[in-house]
């Protein structure tokens, strides 16, 4: 990689990913596109307005910006694509075509985060293999397996080089979350640290898989870097850190806010959405194919997102 271009870049991982980009590659060489300008995309680098689903404007950013490298990060998350299944398909799928399509004419690597949602209940819930049958169950899920089939067809047909992964529930401290089933594990440190209660809408129990947000970005990194001779899999590698459930987090969370309290009002579309999604899956493939490592746990996360919330960064 040496000319990144990112689209979404201002959202959940783009806020993450394009400052650590930058960091590694020169900020001049990263350009930050998403579909409108959030007001402090431009401050530190160069960024551009680009809806991701006009193959036209994306093609001529790339060609601009003399990018080598995609990150394409826009989507429409699970809980906010079934209330508009619609507008989840025509966003994640007419955009990714687009990049997979410049892509090919420009000889661009693309990387396409991918999600467990991918997997459905018919697939084993504890691990979830790399390889397994899936039936998602969500509009977004259907079309994040549709992207991962749609990314090796291009690698096979035309020689791009495109790589995922499958991104359990990120936590972080920086841009809001948006619209994700896994939300919950967010909002609950920065209900904890603002008033010590947080109203949960998954129920107790509810165990998904995990990583804090700096595993998240290092993975993908990673991934694009890693040697493609190496890569059995491309589309998209299961990758995890830790599995939570709001209980389980909440103990985590009194460690540091002792009288913090817990409720739950259980939101019936979204823990069915998280009941057809695995508790644990299995992410050897990843560590065997280019070493992924993660470098939090559940305690190690939890005390860095204080750390951070205690600085101001609540949103």
């Amino acid at each position: 990689m040496k000319r990144i271009l990112v689209t979404g870049a201002g959202g959940q991982i783009g806020s993450w990913l394009v400052p650590r980009l930058r960091d590694a590659y020169g900020v001049s060489k990263v350009l930050a596109t998403d579909v409108r300008h959030s007001g402090s995309d431009a401050s530190d680098g160069p960024f551009q307005v680009v809806d991701a689903t006009d193959a036209k404007a994306v093609g001529q950013a790339v060609m601009r910006h003399r990018a080598d490298t995609v990150f394409h990060l826009a989507a429409i998350l699970s809980a906010v694509g079934e209330r508009d299944p619609r507008l989840a398909w025509h966003v994640n799928m007419s955009s990714l075509e687009a990049v997979l399509e410049v892509a090919r004419e420009q000889k661009c690597a693309v990387f396409v985060p991918s999600s467990i949602g991918v997997f459905g209940s018919s697939t084993p819930k504890d691990p979830a293999p790399q390889d397994a049958i899936m039936r998602p169950e969500t509009m977004y899920g259907v079309t994040k397996l549709a992207g991962e089939l749609l990314c090796d067809y291009y690698h096979a047909r035309y020689d791009v080089d495109t790589r995922g992964l499958r991104f359990p529930g990120l936590v972080s401290y920086g841009a809001p979350p948006g619209g994700g089933t896994t939300d919950w594990a967010v909002e609950i440190f920065h209900k904890a640290v603002r008033n010590g209660r947080y109203t949960c809408f998954l129920g107790a129990d509810t165990q998904l898989d995990f990583m804090y947000m700096p595993d998240a970005i290092r993975a993908a990194v990673e991934l694009m870097e890693a040697d493609p001779g190496r890569l059995v899999h491309r589309n998209a590698f299961n990758v995890t850190a830790m599995q939570l459930t709001p209980a389980s987090l909440a103990a985590e969370i009194r460690v540091h806010v002792p009288d913090f309290a817990i409720d739950y009002a259980v939101d019936p579309v979204r823990q069915g959405i998280a009941d057809s999604w695995p508790d644990r899956v299995d992410d050897s493939a990843a560590r065997e194919e280019w070493g992924w490592q993660p470098a939090y746990d559940a305690a190690s996360t939890a005390r860095d997102m204080f750390e951070h919330l205690s600085e101001g960064a609540v949103v």
